[in-house]
């Protein structure tokens, strides 16, 4: 699916200012060398007027991921692909907990937020995301979260977010430590306007599922905006 041509030429203009720098940056990291990351552009906005949310394009100006059902703090948020099909639902933890937590659920599934009850709605979750309670610390290195696959409970992390998310400066990291996912703040002024916090970068490495990594955002913004 093309995204509106504004959109698009503003991404392809990004994408091009920063080819160079990304390349030499990106080239530096030894888990994603050439040919072997997806650089996305995440803009904080929906593209229906009504709504809130995010839009996802990758370098080409195409429309990968969506999310229009966005406002506030709610309980239940839907990433879409770019046709609108149900990729992962996001859930709030609702047990009474001193610590935040998200559950990630595979497809649409049947929650607060719509009325359709399907088999997908009974299905475990995939993975679940903790917030780190030890927020005090103002390294920019420091633990932002931990990512638990379902299966194997909660008693060993299968990966670790760490950085700023405030900041738009955030890796994921697997249990060997290496980085399969990053949030990079885009500094380009196009046509004098900055775009702030409100577009980056998401840098998806080799093997690792861009739908999964754009779901860790959506948990990332609600737990640190």
């Amino acid at each position: 699916m093309k995204i509106v041509p504004l959109l698009k030429s503003l991404s392809r203009s990004v994408h091009n200012h920063h080819e160079q720098h990304d390349h030499q940056e990106y080239k530096a990291t030894d888990s994603c060398t050439s040919g072997a990351c997806a650089s996305l552009t995440v803009w904080r906005k929906s593209l229906l007027i009504s709504c809130k949310g995010f839009t996802v394009i990758d370098s080409n100006g195409d429309l990968v991921y969506r999310v229009d059902n966005y406002v506030g703090h709610p309980e239940e948020v839907i990433l879409m692909d770019g046709s609108g099909k149900s990729v992962l639902t996001m859930r709030r933890r609702k047990k009474l907990s001193l610590v935040d937590g998200w559950f990630v659920h595979e497809g649409e599934t049947g929650g607060c937020c719509t009325k359709r009850a399907t088999a997908a709605s009974k299905s475990r979750p995939t993975f679940y995301v903790r917030k780190n309670m030890n927020m005090l610390n103002t390294n920019p290195s420091s633990l932002l979260a931990y990512v638990y696959r379902e299966t194997c409970g909660h008693k060993r992390h299968e990966y670790v977010i760490e950085g700023s998310y405030t900041h738009r400066s955030c890796k994921v990291s697997d249990e060997s430590r290496n980085v399969v996912a990053e949030i990079k703040k885009k500094e380009a002024n196009i046509g004098g306007v900055s775009y702030g916090v409100d577009v980056f970068h998401l840098i998806v490495h080799h093997d690792f599922d861009s739908g999964f990594a754009m779901a860790l955002v959506l948990v990332l913004d609600q737990l640190f905006s």
